[in-house]
């Protein structure tokens, strides 16, 4: 009996050694590809400069052409890029996990359009002409919706389902108010609200970056000290908290660093379609079984951005805004999911 025991153990041991080598695989390789991706992005443009090239401008070198081209504009741009995309992959998933919802990501629930409401109010209302400013509130506004959305969805705990519903209704009304501003708004300031509606990587600077920065290193780790008691969330809130997980504490911590994640990724870029949407669910495809989707899907999210900015400014006779591409990529992969879910009879 003792021997079919250890048996047994082994046979587990063994299995969980072996997902965990294929988690560390998985997450190797996609950081390799955004590692790729990157070096593509300060490499890639009007005029091709080699690694040895960037590597010494990086380096504080000198180097003719390449120091302004690719220190001063490709090199924020790329930056920016890598943790817009790591913030957003990062916060949709975390929302996915908790609510156990694929549509529980941050620009479906309503979050996204609160920052940018704040954003074009204060850019078509106010006359706000900082970005620093507009990006202030742009983080309020989204952090102060996403209160709104958690207290109305508050009653005896909070339940997936109606958290993702008030969410889609509170970003219905502030996507209207957005449209109104927009109709009422004055020709030149039409364009710059439009342009940082879109999501967009154009006018990258340190400014913008630095921000940024700060919040994934004080989130990140804050997210990820939770990512064992948002795997067991996944198997309800019963059974987690049978397991030893504080429920509501642990929803609460979650939702207040993927909220400001989001926050702080929106006003630094803007809101870039469908990036928080598709990260979690592409990562659960390549990872499967194999571990906790956080950093797969925050990889993902950042390989996203950086190659949608690419295939925007290289790929087509005219430059798009990242958001443009994101957002026709996440539109399909919606549909798709909404018309696989109603095939097969299940829900999301």
């Amino acid at each position: 009996m003792s021997a079919g025991v250890l048996t047994s153990t082994g046979v587990v041991a063994a299995g969980r050694a072996r997902r965990t080598r294929r988690w560390r695989l998985i997450v190797t390789i996609l950081a390799i590809a955004v590692v790729v991706a990157f070096c593509l992005s300060l490499m890639v443009g009007r005029t091709f400069y080699g690694p040895d090239e960037v590597l010494r401008v990086i380096a504080g070198q000198k180097v003719p052409g390449a120091s302004f081209t690719v220190g001063v504009l490709r090199l924020p741009r790329a930056v920016l890029a890598a943790l817009a995309g790591f913030a957003f992959g990062l916060a949709g998933v975390t929302f996915q996990t908790m609510l156990r919802n694929a549509l529980a990501a941050p620009d479906i629930i309503g979050i996204s359009s609160g920052a940018s409401a704040g954003a074009v109010f204060a850019i078509l209302v106010l006359k706000v002409s900082s970005a620093a400013t507009v990006s202030v509130l742009a983080i309020v506004t989204a952090l102060a919706t996403a209160g709104l959305i958690y207290l109305l969805a508050y009653k005896d705990g909070v339940l997936g389902t109606r958290l993702i519903l008030i969410g889609i209704g509170i970003g219905a009304i502030l996507k209207s108010l957005v449209s109104y501003l927009i109709v009422r708004a004055a020709a030149w300031d039409l364009q710059v609200a439009m342009r940082w509606l879109t999501g967009s990587l154009n006018g990258a600077a340190w400014s913008r970056v630095l921000p940024l920065a700060v919040a994934v290193a004080v989130f990140v780790p804050l997210l990820l000290g939770q990512a064992r008691n948002l795997d067991l969330l996944r198997l309800g809130d019963d059974a987690a908290a049978a397991l030893g997980v504080r429920v509501e504490r642990t929803r609460l911590v979650a939702i207040l660093g993927a909220v400001a994640l989001t926050a702080f990724a929106t006003a630094a870029t803007g809101p870039i379609a469908f990036v928080a949407f598709l990260a979690g669910p592409i990562a659960a495809r390549i990872v499967g079984p194999s571990g906790s989707l956080m950093i797969p899907a925050a990889l993902v999210g950042a390989l996203l951005v950086l190659v949608s900015d690419l295939i925007g400014q290289f790929a087509f006779d005219t430059r798009y805004p990242v958001g443009v591409i994101t957002g026709a990529v996440g539109a399909l992969y919606l549909v798709f999911l909404l018309v696989r879910t109603n095939r097969s009879g299940g829900s999301l």
